[in-house]
């Protein structure tokens, strides 16, 4: 592979961008660049020049020799100042030596998968970790980041290996004695496998929710209060207020973290009997987008019911608490009277949902282990049927395995990886 480099810091103006070059000729172009280079992993003040000796910048310069870089590969970063004519000059200069090219969007990180410094997962991770905006996707990001989903893929693929193995050895001596049985042995270790795929694929719909965040609808009459309360938790004027019924004709969303969470809350058109056919659409909304959110909070008028039936976790509280003081369960998005309350009601029914939460984060994920999954269970309802089916036990085990080698990269990523990396940055 060749040469590449780009910045590795955001674009625009900053105190410090940050300049990679990785590949064969990386050492190369950081002497052409700065002199004499620094030790490895040391960091020192170098004077940047061109090709004719022009100043360029003073910079800090680190060398990470191979298979100690983030890629795998000969490395040098130049911390410059973060000017654009700096960093733009800098680039010009690495541009018009031979042997290098300015990188590809995620082509660092490809490198790194290339390289075994990162398995697939990870490279999801490290997306997802650069996305995050709240706690909960940091923590979640960070945790497949660390290698523990490979580390645990790992483990269920050494004792398929071994199930295979023990099957193998009654295909390759059939005609001979073997030991002992060992179908007790490979049955405990496919449904071991098993029982931990089917937990971490379980967990894997709310940890969607954390990267993608949860919804929760605010629902009501007309004029009930639903969106003085949405501008009262998003802290500016989100959404037209008035104090005429059918203000708010369509679903309008803000996103916003809750105690660590990634959250949207809507905030509905009133349900009524429409006046006209376009308040009429907005109900259809309303319905239809507090039906599918995670979690609904119904406003409601005192002793007033709810509109529909609430599913067990929902909230139902009284609305406009500042013309009836002292009322249990009732809020105002006016004076922010219950607001702290109903925030914190509604963070913990979301934490407790992702209290099942395993290591697998993707639909990508849940479909690798399914089909593992599916394998398994094949395994299985063969090994009721005895030492005969040993062959075709062994099969299935072998499935299982590539299925879960997918997961981490290991074979069939081809067709992945270019969607993965196309959500890079040019310098990642």
């Amino acid at each position: 592979m060749g040469t590449i480099y780009a910045v590795s810091t955001a674009q625009g103006k900053a105190g410090i961008a940050v300049i990679r070059v990785s590949g064969p000729a990386a050492f190369k172009a950081g002497v052409a660049l700065s002199g004499p280079l620094p030790e490895p992993r040391r960091a020192a003040l170098r004077v940047l020049r061109d090709e004719n000796g022009k100043r360029l910048d003073e910079a800090l310069v680190l060398v990470f020799p191979e298979n100690e870089s983030f890629t795998g590969e000969e490395s040098v970063e130049f911390q410059v100042h973060g000017s654009i004519a700096v960093v733009s000059a800098v680039l010009a200069t690495l541009a018009r030596m031979d042997g290098l090219r300015m990188a590809a969007p995620g082509e660092f990180t490809r490198r790194a998968l290339e390289n075994g410094r990162l398995d697939l997962t990870q490279v999801e991770a490290l997306a997802d970790l650069i996305e995050a905006e709240t706690e909960a996707q940091r923590v979640q990001a960070m945790r497949v980041l660390s290698g523990n989903l490979g580390r645990k893929c790992e483990a269920w693929r050494k004792n398929l290996v071994r199930a295979a193995a023990l099957m193998e050895a009654t295909i390759d001596f059939v005609d001979e004695e073997v030991p002992e049985n060992v179908l007790p042995e490979v049955n405990d270790l496919v449904l071991a496998v098993s029982d931990s795929l089917r937990n971490e694929i379980a967990g894997v719909g709310i940890a969607e929710r954390i990267r993608g965040g949860f919804e929760v609808a605010i629902v009501g009459a007309p004029n009930v209060g639903k969106s003085t309360l949405l501008n009262r938790l998003a802290g500016r004027e989100a959404a037209i207020t008035s104090e005429y019924a059918g203000t708010t004709r369509d679903v309008l969303e803000v996103r916003m973290d809750l105690g660590g969470l990634p959250v949207t809350v809507l905030d509905t058109a009133g349900l009524r009997a429409p006046g006209d056919p376009v308040e009429a659409i907005g109900i259809e909304r309303a319905r239809g987008r507090a039906t599918a959110a995670d979690l609904r909070v119904f406003l409601v008028e005192a002793d007033g019911l709810p509109d529909f039936d609430p599913e067990p976790d929902d909230i139902v509280v009284q609305a406009k608490a500042d013309l009836r003081p002292g009322g249990e369960s009732a809020v105002s998005g006016l004076t922010g009277e219950g607001v702290s309350e109903l925030i914190e009601r509604v963070s913990t029914i979301l934490r407790q949902r992702t209290s099942a939460i395993g290591l697998a984060t993707r639909a990508r994920h849940a479909e690798a282990m399914s089909r593992g999954l599916l394998a398994l269970d094949a395994a299985c309802a063969l090994i009721q049927e005895g030492e005969c089916s040993a062959d075709l036990v062994a099969e299935e085990l072998r499935s299982a395995i590539r299925a879960l080698d997918s997961l981490v990269g290991r074979i069939d990523i081809e067709m992945v990886l270019d969607e993965i990396f196309a959500s890079f940055c040019v310098g990642k």
